[in-house]
């Protein structure tokens, strides 16, 4: 049976409910779909905002064999799958006129480990594939610099409560339903944006139910029927707990809500990058190597993932639970960026400008600088400021 929400997945630009600053009239995706234009980019944002939806409108637009892969489960045996080995010698030779293209959709793209990526890399450069990267996580941190540099990316924001409460009609029309106010009203806040939320809740309900009111809804969610969702209170009451726990040095209560995140499919990426900026930002000066531990913890998530990962995301915890603890530079570091935003721009002394022209010197930049002086060298409005303690 299709799931209701591939049920109703609009097929055509015009159907398609949100994202108007990339869809709009005159928008960067609608120039790509309407001109048919051919590139690579990565579609960045949070679950339910129709990333699936555009990826398939784009490749139909282009009338290209698309292929839909997801990173968790993937790897580079599919990738070799979807390439034909042989293509780039028949039309060498001229054996094959040109196929058409191939559009790869990789749903959590951030999910590919480096190597996976270094892998697709020279099939995305060489135009042999037309990739979509789907993510929830910063391109910047999950996606190599020489992919990311090769696609355009494109945000999605999630969906207001206009908006869902138009998929919402949609999903009743389709299904020969209406609901009241109140379960509409209750859709649209325990969705928070995510259509595929509010589809799915929809679609238990009534079959659990054979009808939907507010009750029953709430009796659904509590059947545990809908995944676990990263952008929810859950997700940031787990974190924050982790994060405490560390900073109390109680590596039990650390592992136990690592273990939860984990099994709850958070992406360890995601739980190893806390790890790092917790020991710049909890151990500090205490303990210099913590920062070293963290980041080659996160280097092994990076390379092994998921199971064996764990192991190495265990390792990191409780070192860095039981390292002593320092936020000094840490608390440093926020009272300087409270003068930088208090002040702005504040004159640099002349002593230390870097003189490169003429000019500058004649101006005495750089004059009289002493490679080890004890003299401040804080802006005048600054002087004798202690952000260290």
């Amino acid at each position: 049976m299709e799931p209701l929400a591939s049920k109703i997945r609009p097929k055509v630009l015009k159907d398609f409910i949100g994202q108007e600053h990339l869809v709009g009239a005159g928008k960067p995706l609608r120039i790509a779909i309407e001109k048919k234009h051919l590139f690579s980019f990565l579609l960045w944002g949070p679950p339910g905002v129709g990333k699936t939806t555009l990826a398939r409108m784009y490749a139909e637009a282009l009338d290209a064999d698309f292929f839909q892969l997801s990173a968790v489960s993937a790897g580079k045996d599919d990738i070799r799958k979807i390439i034909d080995p042989d293509s780039r010698a028949k039309l060498a030779t001229g054996q094959e006129k040109e196929k058409k293209p191939k559009v790869l959709f990789l749903d959590e793209i951030h999910r590919f480990n480096k190597s996976q990526q270094d892998f697709l890399l020279p099939f995305v450069e060489s135009g042999e594939l037309t990739l979509i990267g789907a993510t929830t996580e910063n391109p910047s941190f999950e996606v190599i610099s020489p992919l990311l540099s090769r696609c355009r990316v494109f945000v999605l924001n999630e969906l207001s409560n206009d908006e869902m409460l138009l998929i919402i009609a949609r999903v009743e029309k389709s299904e020969k339903i209406k609901l009241d106010a109140a379960s509409k009203d209750w859709l649209v806040m325990m969705a928070n944006g995510d259509a595929r939320q509010a589809i799915a809740m929809f679609e238990a309900t009534l079959r659990l139910y054979g009808k939907i009111n507010v009750e029953n809804l709430k009796e659904t969610l509590q059947s545990k029927f809908l995944r676990y969702d990263k952008r929810g209170e859950e997700h940031y009451n787990t974190i924050s707990a982790f994060i405490k726990s560390m900073r109390a040095s109680q590596p039990d209560a650390a592992l136990y809500y690592m273990c939860r995140m984990i099994e709850s499919g958070e992406d360890p990426i995601f739980i190893a990058r806390r790890m790092v900026v917790f020991a710049s930002e909890d151990i500090g000066l205490a303990v210099p190597t913590a920062l070293v531990v963290a980041n080659a913890v996160f280097r092994a998530v990076e390379t092994i993932g998921l199971p064996e990962c764990a192991e190495n995301l265990a390792h990191g915890v409780v070192y860095l639970s039981q390292a002593k603890k320092d936020r000094s530079a840490y608390n440093a570091y926020l009272a300087a960026m409270e003068d930088v935003k208090k002040f702005g721009n504040l004159p640099i002394p002349l002593n230390i400008r870097n003189p490169v022209t003429k000019l500058m010197k004649e101006l005495d930049y750089g004059k009289g600088y002493e490679k080890y002086t004890k003299e401040d060298l804080l802006p005048e409005k600054l002087k004798k400021k202690k952000y260290l303690n």
